[in-house]
């Protein structure tokens, strides 16, 4: 007998010793789920409902049956009636990468309506890639009997993928449903504020929440290959919650925007600046009430600066001089150089109130400041051209 054969003898009963390997959980039993029937293949659904007196951050879900919702249509300019709030799908999707195209699935899509005095949210999950057919079975009632669907940044990405997987797999995907994007009025209210628009940031500065224990986002896809590889669920708890955290900060942030299109008195300066961006395109004078009120309470630099420029412009195309002036005068007491106001007002002085002398003055002074902030060249060229402009002109008048 060779050495190699003994060696496979004892492997042999050192293998036939050792106790089965144990079978891995059903990851519909790991995340509290089950296997729902679609009639096309089961599906992993878990199902979790909230009363609307649940608090999430520092909102109540209930704070969404108040929401003006056409306003907030109007506001974020949506092509469509969005309805009543019953008609709502909050809708948002965990996938195999964010690149898009055919190649990448949403293996988990959570969504959430009100049914009678409770928020539902369900969440379906592929096991592996050939229950996407059963995934897409589930998806389809609740796109049909929704009036209009609410994401984040759906349009850029959440949407368009599931329109996609639903072509592939040849059906018809609801192209008249409306949709409400509330990635594009964040941005208008906290652009310039914040650090980013991302919901997560939104959740920890304007919803007061901070999630725990929270998997990152970028590391999801990856959650799900280690998952299709070993058949690990355990894992996959976290995303299921992360998951669903979005879908109901999804309805949270409706329910601020609605308190804040309502009654802006609750909101910080600064938001109630981005509050009048979000209403500049429709009411303007009621966006020119938000800049005057954010500056009145104290807006920080340098949002404040941004106000006060965009205030004077409209103040400006309505020929009201004196407040437009004031703004700008205010502007140029800011910290650091900026030529913007220093150009208007030498226009006003040379223009309008056709005080050449005082024009020249204002010009000089911005050359001065500009040279000591570095400004950039096309900067200084063009406060010089206006300076000899000025210089000539008080030399024909006779007043150098």
């Amino acid at each position: 007998m060779s050495t190699v054969d003994d060696l496979r003898r004892v492997i042999r009963r050192i293998e036939g010793a050792r106790p089965p390997r144990p079978a891995a959980e059903p990851v519909e039993r790991v995340v509290d789920g089950e296997l729902h029937d679609t009639g096309q293949g089961p599906i992993v659904r878990v199902r979790r409902e909230y009363p609307l007196s649940h608090r999430h951050g520092g909102g109540s879900l209930d704070d969404l049956l108040t929401t003006p919702l056409e306003l907030l249509a109007r506001a974020a300019r949506v092509d469509g009636d969005l309805g009543g709030a019953d008609g709502l799908l909050f809708l948002d999707t965990e996938t195999t990468g964010l690149a898009g195209g055919t190649g990448t699935y949403a293996f988990l899509v959570g969504a959430a309506r009100v049914e009678g005095e409770r928020l539902v949210v369900l969440q379906y999950f592929m096991r592996d890639f050939d229950d996407e057919p059963a995934l897409l079975t589930a998806l389809e009632p609740l796109l049909a009997q929704a009036r209009a669907v609410v994401t984040f940044n759906g349009a850029g990405f959440d949407l368009p993928l599931l329109e996609t997987r639903f072509v592939l797999a040849r059906r018809r995907w609801p192209s008249t449903l409306v949709h409400l994007d509330l990635l594009r009025p964040a941005r208008r209210v906290w652009t310039g504020w914040l650090t980013d628009c991302r919901l997560t940031t939104l959740e920890r500065a304007v919803l007061g929440l901070a999630r725990e224990d929270d998997v990152p986002g970028g590391l999801i896809p990856m959650l799900y290959f280690d998952y299709l590889r070993s058949r690990r669920a355990a894992p996959l708890r976290r995303v299921f919650e992360h998951n669903r955290c979005d879908v109901l900060s999804l309805v949270a942030l409706v329910g601020w925007f609605g308190r804040a299109l309502a009654d802006n008195r609750h909101v910080r300066p600064a938001e109630m600046a981005g509050l009048g961006r979000l209403w500049e395109p429709f009411d303007l004078e009621r966006g020119l009430a938000c800049y005057r009120a954010a500056l009145e309470a104290g807006l920080p630099e340098p949002v404040a600066q941004w106000a006060r420029l965009r205030l004077a412009w409209w103040e400006k195309r309505a020929a009201r001089w004196a407040a437009a002036c004031e703004l700008w005068d205010a502007a140029r007491q800011h910290e650091a150089f900026d030529p913007r106001p220093w150009e208007e007002l030498a226009k006003f002085h040379e223009h309008r109130a056709r005080d050449l002398a005082a024009a020249r003055t204002i010009v000089e002074d911005a050359i001065g400041l500009a040279r000591a902030a570095g400004a950039a060249a096309r900067v200084l060229d063009g406060f010089a051209y206006r300076l000899q402009r000025l210089n000539r002109r008080l030399a024909r008048a006779g007043r150098c």
